[in-house]
């Protein structure tokens, strides 16, 4: 279904139920023998405020770097993105707020770029944020939103027009999947593309492990609060009884394999029940189990460039924060 507002946005919405397929998701996850969730339903609308203030917690030094690069390399990127002429797509999978692509939109519509802005993402608060604040921000977008997974309304955007396109994913987002996911994802992106178009992705670099460490278990425990919003988000959605206080956040990182991983550990032998379709869900849990939240991989540029490479793109440029701790890299298809 698409529904279109007054600021000429657009959103296409997914035919099945979205919390008929957030139930199955948590089911099988839960029911796996590694218990996970998927860290994408983060994002209600408490997540989303949470995870507004981790990026603005000191540790998390991820959002700062890649600001410092938009807000201080902006006239680079955008001439690279500029660079093949005519008119384009600018597809931004996850968008945030735009606080960081926010420099490179308003640079675009100074210099008159035809360009339509095109954010995808699957939180509706984010969504409806930028259909209503991002045309007061930044005066004559062209904006054409899209609700729903990365990869259905990748295909969808890629028939919006024939104007080549350019793909933002921004925030190391890529990196929340394995070095195999991340590898067939871009493959994914690289088959909606056509010769010539580019991708920009921000990957976090392998660096001291304390750093990283601290990044994902701040003073403040905003982190915490973030992971267990999810189980909240279960109570409510689903209702469930989970016990917050009976589950701990615990992050882990291997410097060898740049893998920064989170979890929720169950303090003591427990059971959570929960409704599933027209089925009582009951999941057991023994004390010092572990539930699966999410990867944060890192990477060297090296292995960003082999990444590229297989997934059918050369490396058309890096763009480095001033620590060298984090990367735009600019991927041109082949």
């Amino acid at each position: 279904m698409i529904r279109t507002n007054q600021s000429n946005s657009t959103v296409a919405r997914g035919t099945e139920n979205n919390n008929t397929i957030f139930c199955r998701d948590v089911v099988d996850g839960l029911r796996a023998d590694m218990k996970h969730l998927q860290s994408k339903y983060f994002y209600d609308a408490m997540g989303d405020r949470l995870f507004q203030r981790i990026m603005n917690s000191p540790e998390y030094y991820l959002f700062n770097c890649e600001l410092e690069i938009f807000s201080t390399r902006t006239a680079d990127l955008a001439s690279l993105l500029l660079q093949p002429g005519g008119s384009f797509d600018l597809i931004e999978l996850g968008p945030g707020d735009c606080t960081k692509s926010g420099y490179l939109l308003q640079h675009l519509v100074k210099a008159n770029a035809d360009f339509t802005y095109v954010p995808i993402d699957i939180s509706t608060s984010i969504i409806q944020y930028l259909e209503t604040q991002l045309p007061q921000r930044i005066p004559g977008i062209k904006i054409s939103s899209l609700e729903g997974e990365y990869s259905e309304m990748l295909a969808k955007a890629a028939t919006i027009s024939r104007n080549r396109k350019v793909i933002l994913f921004l925030g190391s987002n890529l990196g929340n999947m394995t070095p195999e996911q991340a590898l067939a994802f871009s493959r994914n992106i690289r088959s909606h593309l056509q010769k010539g178009d580019l991708a920009l992705i921000g990957l976090d670099l392998k660096k001291d492990p304390n750093t990283v460490l601290a990044a994902y278990n701040d003073k403040e425990g905003i982190t915490r609060q973030f992971n267990l919003n999810l189980l909240k988000r279960i109570n409510r959605e689903l209702k469930a009884n989970f016990d917050i206080s009976k589950f701990e956040h615990y992050p882990t990182y291997d410097p060898a394999t740049g893998s920064c991983k989170s979890y929720l550990v169950s303090q003591e032998e427990q059971s959570v029940c929960f409704i599933a379709g027209n089925n009582l869900e009951v999941i057991n849990f023994k004390k010092g189990e572990p539930i699966y939240m999410e990867l944060s991989q890192k990477y060297t540029t090296d292995e960003i460039g082999r990444m590229a490479q297989q997934a059918g793109f050369s490396t058309a440029g890096f763009f480095y924060d001033s620590k060298g701790w984090f990367v735009d890299a600019c991927w041109k298809a082949i």
